[in-house]
């Protein structure tokens, strides 16, 4: 099998990092799309073995989560009936956990968004940190058990609710967000009256 040099797979990974399809990179360094895909292949688990070794004892102070939507293969809803409830079909969430100083990803999963993958992330998060810190989510209710079984009392938890409007044009609805109105704090633990501020 034909492998790409190293400074070919070197000009590969940097077009895909910078968020250049599969396509677009086998136009932009000419190498074809299977050898791209065996790259890939290759490189996740090892990019994962490093951050299992390298991340670790992480003197991060305030941490940020949060739950990316993607989909492979269809959207949730155009998912045949032969294969709906098989994961890798329909919704895929990536769950991140960033150190809001360094903007370090110090823990990330791919899952459901349920309550196991806030779980797995939760626990391999407090695996990596060297301290107490400030955690920050959004109001997905999985988090809190989540958070109290991996971390306990040791943790300063607030959850960040962003209010939304309805003020959105008839035309603009299908495309548009809501307005954030604004973000309602709610201490969960480590810090019962609300008096860290969250940015």
């Amino acid at each position: 099998m034909n492998r790409l040099a190293p400074a070919k797979q070197a000009q590969v990974i940097a077009a895909l990092v910078e968020g250049n399809s599969i396509r677009a990179t086998v136009r932009m360094t000419g190498a074809s799309k299977n050898a791209i895909q065996r790259l890939l292949a290759a490189i996740g688990p090892a990019c994962e073995a490093y951050q299992n070794r390298a991340l670790r004892n992480l003197p991060c102070k305030r941490i940020q989560c949060d739950e990316i939507w993607s989909f492979c293969y269809a959207k949730q809803k155009n998912v045949p009936a032969a294969k709906q409830g098989q994961f890798g079909y329909g919704d895929v969430w990536t769950w991140t956990a960033l150190c809001a100083d360094t903007k370090l990803i110090c823990s990330w999963k791919i899952g459901t968004r349920g309550a196991s993958t806030a779980y797995a992330l939760m626990h391999d998060l407090a695996g990596r940190l060297n301290h107490r810190i400030q955690l920050t989510t959004d109001g997905h209710r999985v988090y809190a058990d989540a958070v109290e079984s991996a971390f306990g009392s040791e943790i300063d938890y607030t959850m960040l609710v962003k209010i939304y409007g309805a003020d959105r044009e008839e035309s603009e609805a299908r495309y548009s967000p809501a307005g954030c109105m604004g973000c309602r704090t709610i201490p969960m633990s480590g810090n019962p009256k609300g008096e860290r501020h969250f940015n």
